[in-house]
């Protein structure tokens, strides 16, 4: 029986004794299936095949050579040469010594992971590589490149840290403040929309409530359906948007459509996605489609925060976007990456790697593909190296995202004030996602951080004097008009009597003035409505939210 594999970040020591490799008795052996294992465990095999998948190993243990990138990485002397002599002669021994001094300056990017082995290696740990980066680079650096298999998968990990490649040199270059626009108006183009991480989990559910019977419905009485049963806790749903959500699904193919004569058609989930995570999931990929093919390039962590209002689905939303990748995205995306530094006028010269990249592109990433050529080995091999090397200079010397991250987050106009929609309706459609507080307790917490880390601003002291006389500030009057303002009292004189020129300020709600006009209801403004999760909470037109009333005493 199969033993189960380690976890990726477990690569220094060997998963089978769990001692680190080192270079007398547990040196590293990569094996063509892309396992290492030591060469002390290895020897000890009842049979001359993989613990871990059962693949058998060909060759002789004795001559598999030891895995010199993961000696460097644990600190171990590495052997200055390493008797290898291929079969095929001379020339192809060269392109492995090539390849494998590649894969050595690529391992190189992994020692603050190995540096932090002491405290675990799940621990945060500084490094210029993404997680997904690490890993693939992982995948490179366990493969055997005198095994046939070995060079096939070397290959594979190749292509696949090549196109990661771009699409972080895509991130980088992206606008991140303009991302989540962009992507909300690819969506509304296709007739289709997203009401916000809470509203539209309710909307997915009560769509699944309707019809995971097998009921078939028309459209319209699903609609209809689901705005009834959202209306008490989110009544800006109307029609309208409900039917943008149900288009979504509709072009996700989660229904199986039934034609009538004279009459609406059917609708009736497929059986596959009658449970939430079913649906979910198409209704997420679809989404990843409609951005993929505006050319908006997301990173998990944020399609987690945009979709879930939360950093939790990081890895749902990274195999969602796994499932999509075809052997035509890479291309694509080195399409895109040349478009975006043509808009930038590429200071980094990053162009030059685009005939690295074009190589890797062309690598067949099939499991049934022929093995390389030890030319064509060295050749990927080389280009990978030279695209990563590309990237970490680009982070490192060019990328202002890099300076971004190093300064203290500023939270001056972070949930700050309570938002009305929970206030007042008891619910609120951005979810966790929203930037008011939904809670005492979270409000306090928030007042508490902008106490630390915003410094006072000289401007302030004179908004507060004005607000002593009872005028109002521009300060105080928040365009999202979802806050409760503090009137303050005019300042008496000693005798008790008002001065003459203050006034006394007088919030009424919009509820109980007369002149409010009671047609402006939340389902009859869609065209207000934003489906970004981070909107704000009020629907209404910026400065109607509040009436000053100033009474002369």
């Amino acid at each position: 029986m199969p033993v189960q594999a380690p976890q990726w970040t477990d690569f220094l020591s060997c998963p089978i004794c769990t001692q680190t490799f080192d270079e007398t008795i547990r040196k590293p052996i990569s094996l063509g299936c892309g396992h290492t294992v030591c060469k002390m465990c290895l020897n000890k095999l009842h049979r001359k095949a993989c613990p871990f998948d059962q693949t058998t190993i060909s060759t002789d243990i004795e001559l598999l050579p030891v895995n010199s990138a993961l000696l460097q990485l644990v600190g171990a002397q590495v052997p200055e040469q390493q008797p290898i002599t291929l079969c095929s002669g001379v020339e192809d021994t060269k392109h492995y010594e090539e390849a494998k001094k590649c894969v050595e300056e690529l391992a190189l990017y992994l020692k603050p992971l190995s540096s932090a082995r002491g405290v675990g290696l799940n621990s945060t740990t500084q490094s210029v590589l993404s997680r997904p980066m690490q890993r693939k680079l992982v995948t490179l650096v366990h493969c055997q490149l005198v095994e046939e298999e070995g060079r096939i998968r070397a290959m594979r990990a190749a292509r696949s840290l090549g196109e990661r490649t771009v699409t972080e040199l895509i991130l980088q270059h992206q606008n991140p403040q303009q991302l989540s626009s962009n992507l909300w108006a690819a969506v509304r183009a296709r007739g289709c929309q997203f009401l916000g991480p809470a509203m539209q989990e309710e909307a997915l559910k009560l769509v699944l409530l309707a019809l995971e019977d097998g009921s078939a419905l028309s459209r319209k009485v699903l609609v209809l359906f689901v705005v009834q049963r959202l209306e008490p806790r989110f009544p800006q749903a109307s029609k309208t948007s409900i039917g943008h959500v149900v288009q979504l699904l509709y072009r996700a193919s989660c229904f199986k459509v039934t034609k009538r004569d004279e009459d609406s058609s059917l609708m009736q989930l497929k059986e596959e996605f009658r449970t939430y995570e079913a649906l979910r999931r198409e209704h997420d990929s679809q989404i990843v489609q409609i951005a993929m093919e505006a050319g908006l390039r997301i990173a998990p962590d944020q399609w987690s925060s945009l979709l879930y209002g939360d950093q939790s689905h990081k890895s749902h939303m990274q195999s969602i976007i796994d499932k999509l990748q075809t052997p035509a995205s890479f291309a694509q995306s080195v399409q895109e990456l040349t478009i975006a530094l043509q808009r930038t006028g590429d200071p980094a010269n990053l162009n030059r790697l685009r005939p690295h990249l074009e190589l890797l592109a062309n690598i067949d990433p099939s499991p049934d593909a022929p093995p390389p050529t030890w030319e064509q080995l060295e050749n990927g091999l080389v280009a990978v190296r030279t695209v990563v090397h590309g990237l970490v200079d680009y982070i490192q010397n060019h990328s202002k995202k890099g300076a971004d991250q190093q300064q203290p987050p500023q939270h001056s106009k972070y949930k700050t004030y309570m938002c009305r929609d929970m206030k007042q309706r008891g619910g609120c459609p951005r979810g966790a996602s929203c930037t008011f507080a939904h809670s005492q307790e979270e409000l306090e917490k928030f007042r508490k951080m902008n106490k630390r880390l915003v410094p006072r601003r000289p401007l302030s002291a004179s908004l507060g004097q004005l607000n002593e006389v009872g005028l109002p500030s521009p300060s105080v009057l928040p365009d999202e008009g979802a806050v409760d303002l503090p009137s303050r009292k005019a300042p008496a004189l000693p005798n008790g009597i008002v001065s003459a020129g203050s006034t006394v300020t007088q919030l009424i709600p919009r509820g109980t003035d007369p002149s409010y006009d009671s047609s402006l209801k939340p389902g009859k403004m869609d065209h207000l409505s934003s489906s970004a999760p981070g909107s704000p909470p009020d629907l209404y037109a910026a400065g109607s939210s509040f009436y000053l009333k100033f009474s002369f005493l």
